[in-house]
């Protein structure tokens, strides 16, 4: 695993081509209260790299380029809060995406253990640390154990989407995993206009 952090924004000469892994590190989980602190990314190559945001200062053109770009599809665990974590600090709706988490749980319905340590150990025999899970993401300094964490989270999310591609396709649950993921932009403007726990779907 190899690591790169910058602060404020990608390199401009960085491209990590049409498919890329992506992943937020926050204060905390509420979105209208808990700021962004860090944005990884990784083109499955083996390397992280983590873009720092330090001071509020979300400009971050290189990052913001990729990020909105419709010919690159995201892949995310958990989309809905990325999505609304970078709309809220960012102004900009991340798509198209892919959630494994979503087509986890389309597919591996003889669990309900769908986060990204129970998919990592199933389908890739690779066990995941979560003990940085819980830390102050907006230190000035990162410690090597967030940095290491934060870099996990976005490396195996190809391979994640290769083997769960797999089992969408088998179980002929793709097109309904495609119309989840294309749905999230909206889910997540729901949740920052604050029907986060109302399901406006439901008879009552």
């Amino acid at each position: 695993m190899s690591i790169h952090l910058y602060q404020g924004d990608l390199p401009d000469d960085l491209d990590l081509g049409p498919l890329v892994a992506v992943d937020t590190e926050t204060q905390g989980l509420n979105l209208q209260r808990d700021r962004l602190c860090v944005v990884q990314l990784s083109s499955g190559d083996g390397v992280s790299h983590l873009v720092q945001f330090p001071d509020r200062n979300y400009d971050a053109p290189n990052l913001r380029r990729i990020l909105s770009d419709p010919s690159v599809t995201k892949i995310l665990q958990y989309a809905r809060f990325d999505i609304g974590v970078i709309k809220r600090n960012m102004g900009i709706i991340m798509a198209p995406v892919y959630c494994t988490k979503i087509a986890s749980k389309l597919v591996r319905t003889y669990t309900d253990r769908h986060g990204l340590s129970a998919l990592c150990r199933e389908l890739l025999g690779v066990d995941l640390s979560k003990q940085q899970q819980s830390s102050d993401w907006a230190a000035a300094e990162l410690s090597p154990d967030q940095l290491s964490y934060a870099a996990a989270d976005v490396l195996y999310l190809h391979r994640l989407k290769e083997k769960l591609d797999i089992m969408l396709e088998r179980e002929g649950r793709t097109d309904l995993a495609r119309a989840c993921c294309d749905f999230l932009p909206t889910r997540a403007e729901l949740d920052l206009g604050g029907w986060q726990e109302n399901d406006i779907f439901s008879h009552s």
